[in-house]
């Protein structure tokens, strides 16, 4: 007896496609999506046989996965390049490298087991956004599916090729010792050895590949896993220590006295060093990062300009590529290197590298660097539960409250909203160049809230306490993963 195709359209997300294996869907129905995927690929390109690159990270079923996926496309005429074990930036690079038509990736990326999910793309260095990702659901939905003959081949050791690419072109002239944590993930098998490749000394954190996550999930927002890497760094005196997460795409960066440095602030720091042979840059940064990017001295020194944009892999990487950016940074590791640099998509392991080359440059350790930024408090990012189905009417409303509160010159701690801005949720900025955010999370039931303040720890808590009264009042907010007390 066939099983039926199971399939929940909630899946369907901002920029890729996340859903709990067999609950949400099934073999079926990822040989569906595949169908869905060819076909969308087939009519971008106007080609019969489009060439698509095929990986898969390091989860006991996303084989399985990438089995069914691969059906889908080539009954749709797609010719597959499958590259096996890999990283999303490796399948990226692999677009690149091998000059192939399009790109599916199957990883859950950070989300705890039993999650499953791909992230795909067309046009070279970029992966799908809002508008593909409707497009690809109604495709899907529909079974508006075309027909084909596909084909695929194994393409193997091409790690070997993305592995030797970062290295050859990224050679540094200064002993660092690098503590490098992958959470069990399936960077363990490539920061090492890249790292090392460079001149890095690396101290291997939780780096053998084990898909149960023993200790943490692979999740550089992670508090757990930051504390392991601190711990780490201060044990072995090690100079910084980098924090990869499930696909390879996102670091998170504890310094050498074992503080974790957000990501946001390592992006203003790699920025100011860029900026220095690239003068009149432009910069994108997401919504959740900190306010210091604007009045940065030495960006404005070097004629550079700063974007705020959406938050997300895909919004950020196609900002960078519209407006010809030297670097897109987001708070949640994701960094994006545009040419001559990077390809413009997001690499973990060329984030880390690139920290590398500001300690070299820079010649000073990564707490002196950090101690030449102005100061700020920052919330680490906080995820209240909230259902897929109500989390962007429970923004909408409470963009329409905050707006209110400005118009009606109302305080907040003897502060007034001064500026809002509502490219990505609402981030709402007082006069003292705090600010507060929340947003819905693109692949996760929840809403997204950060905090900021250059003036004190409390000024941040009490923007905090403010946004989790309005959430609470909604009565649509479950737990938070995290919180700030």
């Amino acid at each position: 007896m066939t099983q039926s195709i199971k399939i929940d359209p909630l899946g369907f997300r901002e920029y890729d496609a996340r859903w709990i294996y067999e609950k949400d869907i099934n073999a079926q129905g990822i040989t569906e999506l595949g169908k869905g995927l060819g076909t969308q690929i087939k009519k971008h390109t106007k080609k019969e046989n489009p060439n698509v690159i095929v990986g898969h990270d390091y989860r006991s079923y996303s084989e399985e996965i990438k089995t069914a996926l691969k059906k889908g496309l080539k009954s749709t005429g797609c010719f597959i390049e499958d590259i096996g074990l890999s990283l999303s930036p490796m399948v990226y690079f692999a677009q690149f490298n091998l000059k192939a038509d399009a790109i599916a990736m199957i990883t859950a990326s950070h989300n705890e087991n039993g999650w499953t999910g791909v992230k795909m793309g067309i046009k070279k260095g970029l992966t799908h956004a809002p508008e593909e990702m409707k497009e690809l659901k109604e495709i899907t939905l529909r079974k508006n599916f075309s027909t084909g003959e596909g084909k695929e081949k194994q393409t193997k050791d091409f790690s070997k090729i993305y592995k030797e690419d970062l290295i050859n072109n990224n050679k540094i002239n200064k002993k660092i010792k690098a503590v490098v944590a992958c959470g069990n993930g399936t960077a363990g098998i490539f920061a090492p050895d890249i790292l090392r490749g460079i001149g890095c000394e690396v101290i291997e954190l939780d780096c053998n590949l084990d898909w149960n996550f023993p200790k943490y999930n692979p999740n550089p927002e992670d508090l757990k896993m930051l504390h392991e890497i601190s711990k780490s760094v201060k044990e072995n005196n090690a100079d910084i220590g980098f924090g990869f997460d499930g696909d390879g795409d996102r670091v998170g960066v504890i310094d050498n006295n074992g503080n974790e440095i957000f990501s946001d602030k390592i992006g203003l720091l790699i920025a100011r060093n860029l900026s220095n042979s690239h003068k009149n840059s432009k910069f994108i940064i997401d919504v959740k990062s900190t306010g210091l990017f604007i009045n940065d001295k030495i960006l404005k020194k070097n004629n550079c300009e700063t974007i705020y944009w959406k938050t997300g892999h895909s919004h950020i990487k196609r900002k960078v590529n519209i407006e010809k950016a030297l670097a897109g940074f987001e708070k949640s590791g994701h960094f994006f290197f545009n040419q001559p640099i990077g390809y413009g998509y997001d690499d973990g392991v060329n984030s880390a590298i690139q920290v590398c080359h500001l300690l070299c440059n820079q010649n000073k350790k990564l707490s002196e660097l950090i101690k030449e930024l102005p100061k700020t408090y920052q919330s680490p990012t906080m995820a209240p539960y909230c259902k897929d189905e109500e989390k962007y009417k429970v923004v909408d409303d409470l963009i329409g409250t905050i707006k209110k509160l400005k118009e009606e010159n109302i305080k907040i701690d003897n502060q007034e909203i001064k500026e809002i801005l509502t490219v990505n949720g609402i981030r709402f900025s007082f006069e003292d160049g705090s600010w507060g955010l929340i947003r819905a999370s693109s692949n996760k039931p929840s809403l997204v809230i950060v905090t900021e303040s250059p003036v004190s720890d409390e000024r941040k808590l009490k923007i905090f306490k403010f946004i989790d009264d309005l959430l609470q009042k909604t009565k649509k907010i479950g737990e938070y993963d995290q919180k700030i007390q």
